[in-house]
């Protein structure tokens, strides 16, 4: 039993991973609606952090392996194992969108061909959150072996990608409709609580022949509090200005980023957590 942070590795990865996913998205398209040829170029020098974000995730990922410097061993099964497959996904995801960044900050990608290579980056971006959630699609493992597990990742898209969008928007003091985004991850905080719910109903009913879920994380229902209390405060952060028809303050959407981050790194150390195995029999 214990509380998944000794899989502290892939706790950030994955959750870096999902947040720059999600704020390529939404920066994305604020660039592709933006006419202003000055304020898209700002949009494109604030995208670095995106990558700094996605680069420190690696680099946890990496720590992760047994020798780091066979990291690209990983890459040996893509097609056939999932984990190759994540790591390919993510690494595509990395190249093709840091690319086009590298081409748009320094004025050489053609207009038409930067849209059509951006759009593919988001796309690829989703693809790779994907890629991640079929890593712990295992039925030897009941815990992870549910549709709670993607949608919990794409949960964590939806958080932390729009806030860390919008944070990155002011700092390129580019005009965004921050209202309707913000209300899409409102919309996954409520659809977190619920999965938190019904979730913990059904580790309720999952055992083996040897322990039962429940008994995984004695903690886990104050812990899951904590991390929807620390996730509503920091987009409390960004919506509370919102609500008053003011513009949220870079400083305030710094802390509001934080905030969730930390409530997610929390909820995913939890889910690692969750790990057992089936063992000589399951039953729920």
């Amino acid at each position: 039993m214990g509380s998944g942070w000794h899989e502290w590795p892939l706790v950030i990865f994955t959750v870096f991973g999902q947040c720059v996913a999600g704020a390529l998205i939404v920066m994305g398209l604020a660039w592709l609606s933006e006419k202003d040829d000055a304020i898209k170029a700002r949009i494109v020098r604030s995208m670095f952090f995106l990558w700094v974000v996605m680069g420190i995730g690696f680099m946890a990922s990496v720590l992760h392996l047994g020798s780091p410097l066979r990291a690209f061993n990983s890459l040996n099964r893509v097609g056939a194992s999932a984990l190759s497959n994540e790591i390919a996904a993510g690494s595509v995801f990395f190249a093709v969108g840091g690319f086009w960044w590298l081409v748009s900050v320094i004025g050489k990608m053609p207009p038409a061909l930067g849209k059509v290579w951006l759009v593919v980056s988001q796309i690829l971006g989703i693809v790779f959150v994907w890629a991640m959630t079929r890593v712990y699609q295992i039925d030897t493992v009941p815990t992870w072996y549910t549709g709670y597990t993607t949608l919990a990742f794409f949960l964590t898209l939806f958080l932390g990608g729009p806030l860390l969008a919008a944070l990155l928007l002011r700092v390129a003091k580019a005009p965004f409709k921050s209202a309707l985004t913000a209300s899409v991850s409102v919309l996954a905080l409520l659809t977190t609580a619920a999965v938190i719910v019904l979730q913990s109903n059904e580790l309720a009913t999952i055992h083996s022949s040897v322990q039962r879920a429940s008994a995984l994380l004695p903690d886990y229902g104050s812990l899951q509090v904590w991390r929807l209390v620390l996730v509503a405060a920091g987009l409390g952060c960004w919506i509370c200005p919102l609500v008053r028809r003011q513009e949220p303050k870079t400083l305030a959407l710094f802390a509001g980023i934080i905030l969730v981050v930390l409530g997610e790194l929390l909820g995913r150390g939890l889910f690692y957590g969750l790990h057992m195995t089936a063992g000589m029999a399951i039953a729920g």
